[in-house]
Protein backbone atom coordinates (compact mmCIF):
# COMPACT_ATOMS: atom_id res chain seq x y z
CA UNK A 1 0.00 0.00 0.00
CA UNK A 2 1.25 3.53 -1.05
CA UNK A 3 2.90 5.71 1.95
CA UNK A 4 0.76 8.15 1.35
CA UNK A 5 -2.40 6.13 1.24
CA UNK A 6 -1.35 5.12 5.00
CA UNK A 7 -1.42 8.81 6.13
CA UNK A 8 -4.73 9.42 4.45
CA UNK A 9 -5.96 6.54 6.54
CA UNK A 10 -4.78 7.59 9.60
CA UNK A 11 -5.85 11.11 9.17
CA UNK A 12 -9.85 9.81 8.07
CA UNK A 13 -10.14 7.50 10.71
CA UNK A 14 -7.57 8.59 13.55
CA UNK A 15 -7.06 12.96 14.17
CA UNK A 16 -10.78 13.49 12.25
CA UNK A 17 -12.33 10.77 15.06
CA UNK A 18 -10.96 14.05 17.62
CA UNK A 19 -13.13 16.94 15.48
CA UNK A 20 -15.22 18.93 18.14
CA UNK A 21 -13.76 16.98 21.53
CA UNK A 22 -11.13 18.73 23.81
CA UNK A 23 -7.85 16.69 23.66
CA UNK A 24 -5.69 17.14 27.03
CA UNK A 25 -3.86 19.96 27.14
CA UNK A 26 -6.71 22.51 26.78
CA UNK A 27 -7.55 22.10 30.52
CA UNK A 28 -4.68 21.04 32.20
CA UNK A 29 -4.97 23.54 34.27
CA UNK A 30 -8.38 22.76 35.89
CA UNK A 31 -7.78 18.96 36.02
CA UNK A 32 -3.90 20.01 38.03
CA UNK A 33 -6.02 21.81 40.61
CA UNK A 34 -8.51 19.02 41.46
CA UNK A 35 -4.93 17.03 41.58
CA UNK A 36 -3.32 18.99 43.83
CA UNK A 37 -7.12 20.58 45.54
CA UNK A 38 -9.03 17.22 45.14
CA UNK A 39 -11.46 19.20 47.75
CA UNK A 40 -12.50 21.26 45.17
CA UNK A 41 -14.40 18.23 43.15
CA UNK A 42 -17.98 19.68 42.09
CA UNK A 43 -20.50 19.09 44.75
CA UNK A 44 -22.76 15.88 44.23
CA UNK A 45 -25.74 17.52 41.84
CA UNK A 46 -29.46 17.95 43.61
CA UNK A 47 -31.46 14.64 43.40
CA UNK A 48 -28.59 12.64 42.72
CA UNK A 49 -27.55 9.76 44.51
CA UNK A 50 -24.47 7.51 45.08
CA UNK A 51 -24.29 4.41 42.44
CA UNK A 52 -22.53 2.08 45.02
CA UNK A 53 -24.26 -1.36 45.62
CA UNK A 54 -27.00 -0.34 43.39
CA UNK A 55 -28.85 -3.34 41.30
CA UNK A 56 -29.69 -4.10 37.88
CA UNK A 57 -32.99 -3.82 37.05
CA UNK A 58 -33.78 -7.66 36.70
CA UNK A 59 -34.34 -8.70 33.20
CA UNK A 60 -34.80 -11.66 31.27
CA UNK A 61 -33.19 -10.72 28.20
CA UNK A 62 -30.26 -8.32 27.67
CA UNK A 63 -30.42 -6.01 25.48
CA UNK A 64 -27.07 -4.55 24.00
CA UNK A 65 -25.79 -2.33 21.86
CA UNK A 66 -22.52 -1.89 20.24
CA UNK A 67 -20.82 1.39 19.39
CA UNK A 68 -17.08 0.53 17.53
CA UNK A 69 -17.12 -2.96 15.76
CA UNK A 70 -13.78 -2.79 15.44
CA UNK A 71 -11.10 -5.59 16.63
CA UNK A 72 -12.09 -5.08 20.05
CA UNK A 73 -15.96 -4.30 19.58
CA UNK A 74 -16.24 -7.57 17.11
CA UNK A 75 -13.95 -9.63 19.62
CA UNK A 76 -16.46 -8.73 22.76
CA UNK A 77 -19.63 -9.26 20.54
CA UNK A 78 -18.49 -13.02 19.69
CA UNK A 79 -18.13 -13.41 23.80
CA UNK A 80 -21.74 -11.81 23.84
CA UNK A 81 -23.44 -13.72 21.23
CA UNK A 82 -22.48 -17.12 22.81
CA UNK A 83 -23.87 -16.39 26.00
CA UNK A 84 -27.38 -17.13 26.72
CA UNK A 85 -30.22 -14.10 27.39
CA UNK A 86 -28.36 -11.35 25.36
CA UNK A 87 -29.47 -9.82 22.07
CA UNK A 88 -27.22 -7.28 20.62
CA UNK A 89 -30.50 -4.82 19.01
CA UNK A 90 -27.98 -2.60 17.38
CA UNK A 91 -24.38 -1.14 15.93
CA UNK A 92 -22.54 1.97 15.00
CA UNK A 93 -19.39 2.66 13.52
CA UNK A 94 -17.56 4.77 11.60
CA UNK A 95 -16.67 2.41 8.66
CA UNK A 96 -19.50 0.68 7.36
CA UNK A 97 -17.68 -2.29 6.58
CA UNK A 98 -16.69 -2.73 10.33
CA UNK A 99 -20.77 -2.61 10.67
CA UNK A 100 -20.91 -4.81 8.00
CA UNK A 101 -19.17 -7.43 9.69
CA UNK A 102 -20.33 -7.10 13.22
CA UNK A 103 -24.27 -7.18 11.65
CA UNK A 104 -23.19 -10.32 9.75
CA UNK A 105 -21.95 -12.34 13.30
CA UNK A 106 -25.18 -11.28 14.47
CA UNK A 107 -27.68 -13.18 11.67
CA UNK A 108 -25.35 -16.10 11.72
CA UNK A 109 -25.87 -16.62 15.50
CA UNK A 110 -29.63 -16.46 14.49
CA UNK A 111 -30.54 -12.91 15.86
CA UNK A 112 -32.32 -10.56 13.92
CA UNK A 113 -30.37 -8.33 12.02
CA UNK A 114 -29.39 -5.14 14.20
CA UNK A 115 -29.78 -1.60 14.02
CA UNK A 116 -26.71 0.02 12.00
CA UNK A 117 -25.39 3.41 12.42
CA UNK A 118 -22.69 3.37 10.30
CA UNK A 119 -20.88 6.31 8.15
CA UNK A 120 -20.90 8.73 10.72
CA UNK A 121 -18.81 9.52 13.41
CA UNK A 122 -22.38 10.75 15.89
CA UNK A 123 -24.56 7.62 14.69
CA UNK A 124 -24.30 6.68 18.32
CA UNK A 125 -26.33 9.68 19.34
CA UNK A 126 -29.04 8.19 17.50
CA UNK A 127 -28.73 4.29 18.75
CA UNK A 128 -28.95 5.64 22.25
CA UNK A 129 -32.22 6.77 22.05
CA UNK A 130 -34.00 3.36 20.73
CA UNK A 131 -36.06 1.44 23.45
CA UNK A 132 -34.51 -1.91 22.71
CA UNK A 133 -31.46 -1.00 24.26
CA UNK A 134 -30.38 -1.56 27.91
CA UNK A 135 -26.48 -1.18 27.45
CA UNK A 136 -24.90 0.52 25.19
CA UNK A 137 -21.13 -0.72 25.05
CA UNK A 138 -18.19 1.41 23.89
CA UNK A 139 -15.18 0.11 21.47
CA UNK A 140 -14.14 2.89 19.96
CA UNK A 141 -10.55 4.99 19.53
CA UNK A 142 -10.18 6.60 23.87
CA UNK A 143 -11.43 9.69 23.22
CA UNK A 144 -14.82 8.70 22.14
CA UNK A 145 -15.21 6.50 25.52
CA UNK A 146 -16.60 9.33 27.45
CA UNK A 147 -19.17 10.94 24.70
CA UNK A 148 -20.77 7.92 24.19
CA UNK A 149 -21.02 6.86 27.78
CA UNK A 150 -22.82 10.38 28.47
CA UNK A 151 -24.69 10.25 25.96
CA UNK A 152 -25.93 6.81 26.90
CA UNK A 153 -26.34 7.48 30.49
CA UNK A 154 -28.53 10.92 29.09
CA UNK A 155 -30.95 8.70 27.29
CA UNK A 156 -31.55 5.96 29.98
CA UNK A 157 -29.17 3.48 29.27
CA UNK A 158 -26.72 1.87 31.11
CA UNK A 159 -23.20 2.38 29.99
CA UNK A 160 -20.29 0.36 29.42
CA UNK A 161 -16.82 1.01 28.51
CA UNK A 162 -13.34 -0.09 26.95
CA UNK A 163 -10.42 1.33 29.02
CA UNK A 164 -9.04 3.84 29.55
CA UNK A 165 -12.85 5.23 30.57
CA UNK A 166 -11.79 8.95 30.41
CA UNK A 167 -8.40 10.93 29.94
CA UNK A 168 -8.88 13.80 31.78
CA UNK A 169 -10.21 14.05 35.74
CA UNK A 170 -12.82 16.40 34.44
CA UNK A 171 -13.53 13.97 32.21
CA UNK A 172 -13.78 10.91 34.92
CA UNK A 173 -16.22 13.56 36.71
CA UNK A 174 -18.80 13.82 34.08
CA UNK A 175 -19.29 10.27 34.14
CA UNK A 176 -19.22 10.02 37.71
CA UNK A 177 -22.10 12.52 38.04
CA UNK A 178 -23.87 11.59 34.97
CA UNK A 179 -24.33 7.97 36.23
CA UNK A 180 -25.58 9.41 39.72
CA UNK A 181 -28.00 11.69 38.37
CA UNK A 182 -29.28 9.14 35.40
CA UNK A 183 -29.65 6.52 37.98
CA UNK A 184 -27.54 4.38 35.48
CA UNK A 185 -24.42 2.40 35.80
CA UNK A 186 -20.98 3.49 34.12
CA UNK A 187 -18.69 0.41 34.15
CA UNK A 188 -15.01 0.29 32.07
CA UNK A 189 -15.23 -3.61 31.72
CA UNK A 190 -12.20 -4.87 32.67
CA UNK A 191 -11.60 -8.14 31.48
CA UNK A 192 -8.11 -8.02 33.39
CA UNK A 193 -10.18 -8.47 36.48
CA UNK A 194 -11.49 -11.77 35.44
CA UNK A 195 -8.57 -13.56 34.74
CA UNK A 196 -8.09 -16.94 36.10
CA UNK A 197 -4.70 -16.01 38.16
CA UNK A 198 -6.34 -12.68 39.36
CA UNK A 199 -9.73 -14.02 40.29
CA UNK A 200 -7.27 -16.92 42.24
CA UNK A 201 -5.18 -14.62 44.00
CA UNK A 202 -7.69 -12.28 44.98
CA UNK A 203 -9.29 -15.43 47.10
CA UNK A 204 -6.28 -16.35 48.26
CA UNK A 205 -5.78 -12.21 49.18
CA UNK A 206 -9.08 -12.28 51.21
CA UNK A 207 -8.63 -15.48 53.00
CA UNK A 208 -5.54 -13.86 54.74
CA UNK A 209 -2.85 -16.48 53.06
CA UNK A 210 -0.53 -13.15 52.35
CA UNK A 211 -1.53 -11.73 55.64
CA UNK A 212 -1.64 -8.06 55.68
CA UNK A 213 -1.17 -6.90 52.44
CA UNK A 214 1.54 -4.03 52.24
CA UNK A 215 2.51 -3.80 48.88
CA UNK A 216 1.04 -4.21 45.08
CA UNK A 217 2.50 -4.17 41.50
CA UNK A 218 1.08 -3.39 38.92
CA UNK A 219 1.71 -2.21 35.10
CA UNK A 220 0.77 -2.78 31.18
CA UNK A 221 4.17 -4.10 29.79
CA UNK A 222 3.35 -5.04 25.94
CA UNK A 223 5.65 -4.97 23.26
CA UNK A 224 3.05 -3.15 20.64
CA UNK A 225 5.39 -1.48 18.25
CA UNK A 226 4.28 -3.35 14.83
CA UNK A 227 0.95 -2.99 16.10
CA UNK A 228 0.74 0.86 17.05
CA UNK A 229 2.65 1.33 13.29
CA UNK A 230 -0.32 -0.49 11.26
CA UNK A 231 -1.75 1.45 8.29
CA UNK A 232 -4.81 -0.35 9.80
CA UNK A 233 -6.96 -0.53 13.12
CA UNK A 234 -5.31 0.80 16.36
CA UNK A 235 -2.62 2.00 14.26
CA UNK A 236 -4.87 4.37 12.59
CA UNK A 237 -5.29 6.05 16.13
CA UNK A 238 -3.34 4.70 18.81
CA UNK A 239 -0.05 6.03 18.36
CA UNK A 240 -0.97 9.56 17.72
CA UNK A 241 -1.52 9.30 21.74
CA UNK A 242 2.45 8.97 22.02
CA UNK A 243 2.52 11.72 20.55
CA UNK A 244 0.58 14.54 22.68
CA UNK A 245 1.29 12.76 26.65
CA UNK A 246 4.10 11.70 28.49
CA UNK A 247 1.95 9.75 31.12
CA UNK A 248 0.90 6.05 31.81
CA UNK A 249 -1.38 5.93 28.87
CA UNK A 250 -3.04 2.18 29.86
CA UNK A 251 -3.32 1.91 33.30
CA UNK A 252 -6.49 -0.35 34.05
CA UNK A 253 -5.03 -3.71 33.37
CA UNK A 254 -2.78 -4.05 36.09
CA UNK A 255 -4.39 -1.56 38.62
CA UNK A 256 -8.04 -3.39 38.70
CA UNK A 257 -7.24 -6.69 39.85
CA UNK A 258 -4.48 -4.65 42.81
CA UNK A 259 -7.25 -2.55 43.33
CA UNK A 260 -9.66 -5.65 43.84
CA UNK A 261 -6.54 -7.11 46.06
CA UNK A 262 -6.62 -3.57 48.13
CA UNK A 263 -10.43 -3.12 48.64
CA UNK A 264 -10.23 0.05 46.67
CA UNK A 265 -13.82 1.94 47.67
CA UNK A 266 -14.48 -1.13 50.33
CA UNK A 267 -12.86 0.05 52.94
CA UNK A 268 -9.50 2.04 51.15
CA UNK A 269 -8.68 4.30 48.58
CA UNK A 270 -6.13 5.50 46.48
CA UNK A 271 -4.93 9.15 47.94
CA UNK A 272 -1.58 9.76 45.99
CA UNK A 273 0.55 9.20 43.19
CA UNK A 274 4.14 10.13 42.02
CA UNK A 275 5.30 9.77 38.81
CA UNK A 276 8.48 9.74 36.37
CA UNK A 277 9.56 8.69 33.07
CA UNK A 278 12.47 7.73 31.19
CA UNK A 279 13.53 8.96 27.81
CA UNK A 280 11.36 8.16 24.36
CA UNK A 281 13.41 5.94 22.56
CA UNK A 282 11.61 2.74 21.05
CA UNK A 283 8.96 4.05 18.78
CA UNK A 284 11.70 6.43 17.21
CA UNK A 285 13.87 3.78 16.55
CA UNK A 286 11.08 1.30 15.72
CA UNK A 287 10.26 4.10 12.89
CA UNK A 288 14.01 4.13 11.65
CA UNK A 289 13.87 0.61 10.98
CA UNK A 290 10.57 -0.02 9.41
CA UNK A 291 9.05 3.03 7.97
CA UNK A 292 9.86 4.21 4.46
CA UNK A 293 11.58 8.27 4.33
CA UNK A 294 8.91 9.58 2.51
CA UNK A 295 6.14 8.17 5.29
CA UNK A 296 4.06 10.90 6.53
CA UNK A 297 4.79 9.53 10.17
CA UNK A 298 8.27 10.90 9.76
CA UNK A 299 6.68 13.97 10.69
CA UNK A 300 5.29 12.54 14.04
CA UNK A 301 7.54 13.51 17.32
CA UNK A 302 6.74 10.71 20.39
CA UNK A 303 7.20 11.96 23.40
CA UNK A 304 5.46 9.63 26.25
CA UNK A 305 8.46 8.14 27.93
CA UNK A 306 9.07 4.27 26.86
CA UNK A 307 9.05 3.24 30.55
CA UNK A 308 6.54 4.79 33.09
CA UNK A 309 6.93 4.01 36.51
CA UNK A 310 4.07 5.91 39.14
CA UNK A 311 3.95 5.09 43.10
CA UNK A 312 0.56 5.00 44.43
CA UNK A 313 -0.18 5.63 48.30
CA UNK A 314 -3.50 4.49 49.04
CA UNK A 315 -5.39 5.97 52.56
CA UNK A 316 -4.51 3.23 55.07
CA UNK A 317 -0.71 3.52 53.87
CA UNK A 318 -0.76 0.73 51.51
CA UNK A 319 1.97 1.24 48.01
CA UNK A 320 1.68 0.33 44.70
CA UNK A 321 4.25 0.49 41.83
CA UNK A 322 2.45 1.27 38.21
CA UNK A 323 4.07 1.25 35.33
CA UNK A 324 3.99 1.14 31.50
CA UNK A 325 5.88 0.91 28.01
CA UNK A 326 4.69 -0.53 25.18
CA UNK A 327 7.23 1.01 23.07
CA UNK A 328 10.61 -1.84 23.71
CA UNK A 329 11.09 -5.52 23.35
CA UNK A 330 9.94 -7.61 26.33
CA UNK A 331 8.02 -10.69 27.15
CA UNK A 332 4.30 -9.42 28.06
CA UNK A 333 3.64 -8.74 31.68
CA UNK A 334 1.05 -7.10 34.17
CA UNK A 335 3.32 -7.57 37.05
CA UNK A 336 0.49 -8.41 39.21
CA UNK A 337 2.40 -9.03 42.26
CA UNK A 338 1.08 -9.01 46.37
CA UNK A 339 3.47 -8.69 49.20
CA UNK A 340 1.82 -9.42 52.67
CA UNK A 341 2.95 -9.95 55.93
CA UNK A 342 2.50 -13.92 55.65
CA UNK A 343 3.85 -14.36 52.47
CA UNK A 344 4.29 -12.86 48.78
CA UNK A 345 2.59 -13.83 45.00
CA UNK A 346 4.55 -12.91 42.08
CA UNK A 347 2.91 -13.15 38.33
CA UNK A 348 4.57 -14.03 35.32
CA UNK A 349 5.30 -16.61 35.71
CA UNK A 350 2.92 -17.43 38.51
CA UNK A 351 4.55 -18.43 41.62
CA UNK A 352 4.20 -18.05 45.05
CA UNK A 353 5.43 -17.98 48.78
CA UNK A 354 4.26 -18.37 52.22
CA UNK A 355 6.19 -18.00 55.49
CA UNK A 356 7.41 -21.67 56.51
CA UNK A 357 6.67 -23.57 53.50
CA UNK A 358 8.25 -26.47 52.32
CA UNK A 359 11.40 -26.19 50.65
CA UNK A 360 12.93 -22.88 52.75
CA UNK A 361 12.89 -19.15 51.00
CA UNK A 362 12.16 -20.08 47.33
CA UNK A 363 9.22 -19.88 45.36
CA UNK A 364 6.85 -22.93 44.93
CA UNK A 365 3.97 -23.21 41.74
CA UNK A 366 0.56 -21.87 42.71
CA UNK A 367 -0.89 -25.12 41.44
CA UNK A 368 -1.12 -26.76 44.88
CA UNK A 369 -3.37 -23.87 45.96
CA UNK A 370 -6.22 -24.14 42.98
CA UNK A 371 -8.57 -26.75 44.15
CA UNK A 372 -9.14 -24.80 47.43
CA UNK A 373 -9.29 -21.38 46.08
CA UNK A 374 -9.99 -21.01 42.23
CA UNK A 375 -12.71 -18.88 41.98
CA UNK A 376 -16.25 -20.23 42.01
CA UNK A 377 -16.95 -18.11 38.26
CA UNK A 378 -14.15 -20.19 36.71
CA UNK A 379 -15.44 -23.15 38.09
CA UNK A 380 -18.80 -22.93 36.99
CA UNK A 381 -17.96 -21.41 33.53
CA UNK A 382 -14.22 -22.14 32.92
CA UNK A 383 -14.43 -24.47 30.29
CA UNK A 384 -17.16 -22.48 27.89
CA UNK A 385 -14.31 -19.96 28.86
CA UNK A 386 -11.24 -21.28 27.78
CA UNK A 387 -13.30 -22.71 24.48
CA UNK A 388 -15.08 -19.60 23.23
CA UNK A 389 -13.28 -16.64 25.44
CA UNK A 390 -10.41 -14.04 24.15
CA UNK A 391 -7.79 -13.61 26.71
CA UNK A 392 -7.38 -16.89 28.11
CA UNK A 393 -11.02 -17.03 28.84
CA UNK A 394 -11.38 -13.90 30.86
CA UNK A 395 -13.42 -12.01 28.13
CA UNK A 396 -15.85 -14.90 28.41
CA UNK A 397 -16.03 -14.57 32.01
CA UNK A 398 -16.11 -11.18 31.77
CA UNK A 399 -19.09 -11.10 29.35
CA UNK A 400 -21.19 -13.95 31.35
CA UNK A 401 -20.61 -12.09 35.04
CA UNK A 402 -21.84 -8.87 33.64
CA UNK A 403 -24.81 -10.60 31.45
CA UNK A 404 -25.39 -12.46 35.15
CA UNK A 405 -25.90 -9.53 37.37
CA UNK A 406 -28.36 -7.75 34.84
CA UNK A 407 -30.60 -11.00 34.22
CA UNK A 408 -30.62 -11.16 37.96
CA UNK A 409 -30.98 -7.85 39.08
CA UNK A 410 -27.42 -7.76 41.33
CA UNK A 411 -25.09 -4.77 41.49
CA UNK A 412 -22.59 -5.04 39.49
CA UNK A 413 -18.79 -6.37 40.34
CA UNK A 414 -17.22 -2.75 39.91
CA UNK A 415 -19.03 0.86 38.68
CA UNK A 416 -18.19 4.43 37.92
CA UNK A 417 -16.39 4.90 41.11
CA UNK A 418 -13.77 2.55 40.28
CA UNK A 419 -13.96 3.25 36.40
CA UNK A 420 -12.92 6.77 37.55
CA UNK A 421 -10.24 5.66 39.67
CA UNK A 422 -8.37 3.02 37.96
CA UNK A 423 -8.41 5.81 34.85
CA UNK A 424 -7.04 8.73 36.77
CA UNK A 425 -3.34 7.77 36.89
CA UNK A 426 -3.47 8.48 33.32
CA UNK A 427 -3.96 12.06 34.02
CA UNK A 428 -1.78 12.42 37.00
CA UNK A 429 1.00 10.56 35.78
CA UNK A 430 1.03 13.29 32.92
CA UNK A 431 0.59 16.41 35.77
CA UNK A 432 3.03 14.81 38.23
CA UNK A 433 5.76 13.83 35.20
CA UNK A 434 5.22 17.52 34.24
CA UNK A 435 5.93 18.97 37.58
CA UNK A 436 9.02 17.07 38.36
CA UNK A 437 7.50 14.09 39.64
CA UNK A 438 5.34 16.24 42.35
CA UNK A 439 2.68 14.03 43.90
CA UNK A 440 -0.65 14.35 42.98
CA UNK A 441 -4.13 13.59 44.87
CA UNK A 442 -6.47 11.40 43.91
CA UNK A 443 -10.34 12.55 43.53
CA UNK A 444 -12.42 11.38 46.00
CA UNK A 445 -14.73 10.38 43.19
CA UNK A 446 -17.33 8.34 45.93
CA UNK A 447 -17.54 11.47 47.92
CA UNK A 448 -16.78 10.11 51.30
CA UNK A 449 -18.50 6.62 50.98
CA UNK A 450 -14.72 4.48 50.36
CA UNK A 451 -14.67 3.60 54.05
CA UNK A 452 -18.04 1.91 53.52
CA UNK A 453 -16.83 -2.27 53.14
CA UNK A 454 -18.61 -4.71 50.67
Amino acid sequence: MPHDVNRREFLAAGAAAVTGLALPGAGVAEDLALARAPETAPARAAGAASMRGVPFEKRETVRIAIVGTGLRGRSVLSELLAIDGVQVTAIADLRPEHAAKAAKMITDAGQPAPARFDGGERGFEQLVQRDDVDLVYTATPWEWHVPVCLAALGAGKHAATECPAGITLRDLWALVDASERNRRHCLQLENCNYGYTEMLVNRLVHAGVLGEVLHCEAAYLHDLRDILFEARDEGLWRRAWHTRLDANLYPTHGLGPVAWYLDIHRGDRFDYLVSMSSPEAGLTRHRAEHVAKDDGRWAERYVTGDMNSSLIKTAKGKTILLQHDVANPRPYSRLNGVQGTKGVFSDYPARIYVDGQAGGERFGPLDPWKAQYEDPLWTNVGEMARKKGGHGGMDFVMCWRLVQCMREGLAPDFDVYDAAAWSAPLPLSQMSVAKGSAPMKFPDFTRGQWSREG
